[in-house]
């Protein structure tokens, strides 16, 4: 099993392609500061800021679940939402991906902007009612987005049965697929 998130950044990367070659060049450089002092400055031996962040569960320390969820600041709201859907709520692979989503924003980063208010949920379609009344008593403030949540694919071995399962789903293009 592998865990790997394949981006360009932005799209179409950096938009050069290495002549002959057929492929895209990424642009993550793009996340370096400029501003001198700050954290992510743009300066030598430095890897800029990133959110690939492919991820894989070990059981018994072996390997388990390998998955990963594109969409940059999304990324680890989304795996902990997805290891929270399997563990706590039940899910089996495919279950934990198609779930509706939770996304911050708002939060401070690391290239840039402090964040001052305590940011917005933006809540995926799918939700109870009851569960967002819950959430704004609570002093949350909701707004719905469409197209945010990620993209995910996972690989589960299951070592009883000796078979892996496969979970892609409807938010990216993506299949499970074995042979």
């Amino acid at each position: 099993m592998v865990s790997l998130i394949q981006s360009n950044y932005r799209g179409m990367g950096s938009g050069m392609t290495p002549p002959g070659l057929g492929f895209i060049l990424q642009d993550r450089g793009e996340l370096f500061s400029l501003e001198e002092g700050h954290a992510n400055v743009f300066e030598p031996h430095k890897r800029p800021f990133h959110t690939i962040i492919p991820a894989f569960i070990t059981k018994d320390g072996m390997p388990y679940i390998s998955f990963g969820l594109m969409g940059g600041a999304t990324q680890p709201q989304g795996h902990a939402q997805i290891v929270i859907n399997m563990i706590d709520f039940g899910m089996n692979l495919q279950e934990a991906g198609d779930a509706p989503r939770i996304l911050h924003s708002g939060s401070s980063q690391p290239t840039g902007g402090t964040m001052s208010d305590g940011g917005i949920l933006q809540l995926e379609s799918g939700f109870d009612y009851e569960t967002i009344r819950e959430l704004i008593k609570m002093g949350h403030r909701i707004s719905w987005n469409v197209g945010s949540y990620g993209g995910y694919q996972a690989i589960m071995w299951d070592a009883v049965n000796k078979v892996y399962y496969g979970a892609s789903e409807s938010r990216k293009d993506g299949q499970a697929a074995g042979y």
